[in-house]
């Protein structure tokens, strides 16, 4: 059985190459990391992920169309931010699980298994 996918979008080249290996350690296939909305909206369309780590600012926008678009396909979506609180992100995505960052792996980690085994 193939491991879940999961679709890292995230413009910090440094934050981006640490979350791809915290995720990709843990036995996950990674998806990216995307620095933008397009890159990563023409990943979700060649190959749906299982989940989505996404920053919320990116190179070329904010990522909530994307998150949105995720969310009706049934993808859980994890907002990663270091501009908005969880609790903004949560009012607005209530379905969304979110941290700040930096979020420390484990912490990452803990939150993919939360989502993956909510859907």
């Amino acid at each position: 059985m193939s491991q879940p996918r999961v679709l890292v979008a995230e413009d910090e080249f440094i934050v981006a190459i640490d979350l791809c290996d915290t995720v990709k350690e843990a036995g996950f296939d990674v998806e990216g990391p995307h620095p933008d909305v397009s890159s990563a909206m023409l990943s979700v369309q060649k190959h749906k992920p299982d989940l989505a780590i996404l920053d919320v600012e990116l190179d070329d926008g904010d990522s909530f169309q994307l998150a949105e678009r995720l969310m009706e396909d049934n993808v859980p979506v994890i907002f990663h931010s270091g501009r908005f609180s969880r609790s903004e992100m949560e009012a607005r995505y209530p379905n969304a699980i979110s941290c700040a960052k930096p979020c420390p792996p484990n912490e990452i980690l803990d939150k993919v298994q939360t989502a993956l085994a909510a859907h």
